[in-house]
């Protein structure tokens, strides 16, 4: 087992990236030291980097998305050995975050990798699904029934529901799992050049994403024979269409992925409505329950491909190919795919 490690730094805010060698850390109780096989990318990466969010102290490491192989296995930890492939979603601090060779993840929070699904698919899950489910099913957002628990799956059957961004990776995940939920219509808003993939996740209307205002409120009001859309989930939030607060019924709910709803919650509730945003780690404490009963059951859902995950491209060179894939990143060059890298590539 070695000492030291290539990890991809953040030098400074709003600095450049570059690799070089961090210590492994040591799992603690109830952590995993797992050899991250493969990362993803995501938009809050290069966001980190630009806009200098949410950290402050360099050099630091960024990544929030992996998979991999469990080398060493904390105290109190059961259920994970040596040699298990493993997916978890990293978390801000230099030894659980994800753009390095080795991880420390949250046993709780881990899940074992379905033989049905690559290690390099499996990084595209963590963050992304997180960020769907928390919004979607956690107590301190929506609210609604998680599918995923027993009386669950068809909960909401009959009930139309409206997904900004249906492409986009987190779009995806909320498909699928409004889906199980019993939502139906599921209206998914997304470039048409993706509607054969939304469709296959279950989506049964896909409108273009560039449609004006009122004529999108047309269409979603023809689809769903006027019965009352209650949730709406926005899973690009860069920001919130006009319209998003025109489709919902009264009393209904907009979900965003954004931690603060801002002016649009105050705009929600003049409307009589609510708007809810997310903060999607499932590390963090005060998610306990809801993480915890997701990440019990993830590994069954993967495996029936009741949940599936986002197609990959890729990226060659390992951590070195990073910030060329988080610039085309930021660039809106992503669409229905997630870029992955394998860190133990790296020259």
């Amino acid at each position: 087992m070695p000492t030291q490690q290539k990890a991809l730094l953040l030098q400074k805010k709003q600095g450049d990236w570059e690799v070089g060698t961090v210590e492994v850390p040591k799992p603690g109780p109830d952590q995993l030291l797992v050899k991250v096989e493969a990362t993803a990318l995501n938009p809050v990466d290069w966001a980190i980097q630009v806009h200098g969010l949410f950290i402050e102290n360099f050099p630091a490491v960024v990544g929030f998305d992996a998979a991999g192989v469990v080398e060493e296995v904390g105290e109190d930890v059961t259920g994970f050995t040596p040699g298990d492939k493993v997916l978890f979603e990293g978390s801000l601090g230099n030894t659980q975050a994800t753009f390095q060779q080795y991880s420390l993840s949250n046993a709780d929070v881990t899940a074992k990798i379905p033989g049905n699904i690559t290690v390099d698919q499996a990084a595209t899950i963590p963050l992304c699904l997180a960020t769907a489910a928390l919004a979607l099913f956690d107590a301190g957002s929506a609210g609604l029934f998680p599918p995923w628990e027993e009386k669950g799956r068809g909960k909401y059957a009959g009930k139309p529901i409206v997904v900004f961004g249906g492409a986009t990776s987190v779009g995806q995940f909320a498909i699928q799992l409004v889906k199980l939920a019993g939502f139906s219509p599921i209206i998914a808003t997304a470039s048409l050049k993706n509607t054969s993939l939304l469709e296959a996740i279950g989506v049964t209307h896909v409108l273009d994403r560039n449609l004006s205002s009122d004529v999108l409120l047309a269409e979603i009001m023809k689809i769903t024979a006027e019965t009352p859309v209650e949730v709406v989930f926005d899973a690009f939030s860069r920001p919130t269409p006009p319209s998003a607060l025109d489709i919902l019924a009264p009393g209904g709910t907009l979900v965003l992925v954004q931690p603060d709803p801002g002016d649009l919650g105050k705009e929600a509730a003049a409307q009589g409505k609510k708007a809810v945003g997310v903060y999607g780690d499932v590390n963090v404490p005060d998610r306990r329950k809801t993480r915890q009963s997701l990440y019990a059951k993830l590994t069954a859902l993967l495996e029936s491909g009741e949940i599936k995950p986002t197609r990959v491209e890729l990226l060659p060179r390992g951590l070195t190919g990073i910030p060329g894939g988080l610039k085309r990143l930021e660039n809106g060059e992503a669409s229905g795919f997630k870029f992955v890298v394998r860190p133990q590539e790296t020259p």
